[in-house]
């Protein structure tokens, strides 16, 4: 059964109008196709019409929609012979990031993905998305694999943040992240960042420092979830709506600061709605920016993505 947000009930009532006369159609009662056929033009009409009009904090609900395709998803729907690699080779396995070799479209890639997962069970497995040290130090030696076979590096980034926790400090997690970034500055193959859900803080960034920072139409990315914002600004979480606004984290805010290289149209209604979709039009942007990076020597593409930085941090002094 299909998860609604507040926002969505007007076509929430309307869909499930169109399932009644559908359900009586298919017991022969009445024809009704062309009735169905004008309400789903409607509801179609009011999806372009509500998710063409988000707030801010409306791009937060849709971004953490439990029904949206997550960082295992798109390695199933976009890469074959994918060979997980497990381990920092250092303390343990973290399941919030999953990492491996795998092919896109007849490359041969290396790809990290935060994963939230999809009911409690995974979701407890996969630690909710937040990594902990031992995650990204899993994914500096992949990077470090990557680099060693010039190997491209593909980034999905879907994270409420980095493991908050007392044991995740104890273990360094600033510095694990710290170094993440600084591996992704020092490689000399591509790297392609896709934003699918939520970015957030240095967790996110941690594998987000490509030559390409790609985003979801719905997906936000910020230095810190409007939640914990509003309760540093406010000492209150339900001022989030306010903070969401104030960070400026949606695509089209990020596109404009030149935060991000490019939006990713999502299908009408959110990933969650034709999450195949969604997953095809991600791997097509993927493979347009490795194409525009195929023919730059290792040099040119750690200058490329060194440049790209300080331009944003120019900006930022303005």
């Amino acid at each position: 059964m299909r998860t609604y947000l507040e926002f969505e009930k007007p076509i929430a009532q309307l869909e499930a109008k169109i399932e009644e006369l559908r359900h009586l159609g298919s017991e022969g009662k009445i024809n009704i196709a062309d009735e169905v056929a004008k309400l789903e033009a409607k509801a179609e009409r009011m999806r372009h019409s509500t998710f063409s009009r988000l707030t801010a904090w409306q791009k937060v609900q849709v971004a953490r929609h439990p029904e949206r395709p997550h960082g295992l998803d798109y390695i199933q729907g976009l890469m074959t012979e994918f060979n997980e690699l497990a381990g920092d080779r250092n303390f343990a396995e973290d399941r919030a990031l999953i990492g491996g070799i795998a092919r896109f479209r007849g490359r041969s890639v290396v790809i990290l993905a935060q994963e939230k997962g999809h009911d409690m069970k995974s979701r407890v497995e996969h630690n909710f998305g937040m990594a902990k040290p031992e995650g990204y130090r899993k994914a500096i030696r992949l990077m470090r694999l990557a680099d060693r076979f010039n190997l491209p590096i593909i980034t999905l980034v879907d994270t409420s943040g980095a493991y908050p926790g007392i044991e995740a400090e104890a273990r360094g997690q600033a510095e694990a992240i710290a170094r993440s970034i600084e591996t992704c500055l020092e490689v000399g193959v591509p790297i392609i960042s896709v934003v699918i859900g939520e970015g957030g803080s240095g967790g996110a960034i941690a594998i987000a420092t490509g030559n390409s920072v790609l985003m979801l139409e719905h997906a936000v990315y910020s230095v810190i979830s409007p939640e914990g914002c509003a309760s540093i600004l406010w000492r209150s979480a339900d001022q989030a709506q306010i903070a969401a606004e104030a960070l400026k984290l949606t695509a089209k805010d990020l596109f404009s600061l030149g935060i991000i290289d490019q939006i990713i149209e999502e299908p009408s209604g959110g990933s969650h709605r034709s999450p195949t979709e969604a997953i095809t039009r991600v791997g097509d942007a993927i493979e347009a920016s490795l194409n525009r990076l195929a023919n730059l020597s290792r040099d040119e593409i750690k200058q490329n993505r060194r440049q790209k930085y300080i331009e944003i941090g120019k900006k930022g002094l303005v």
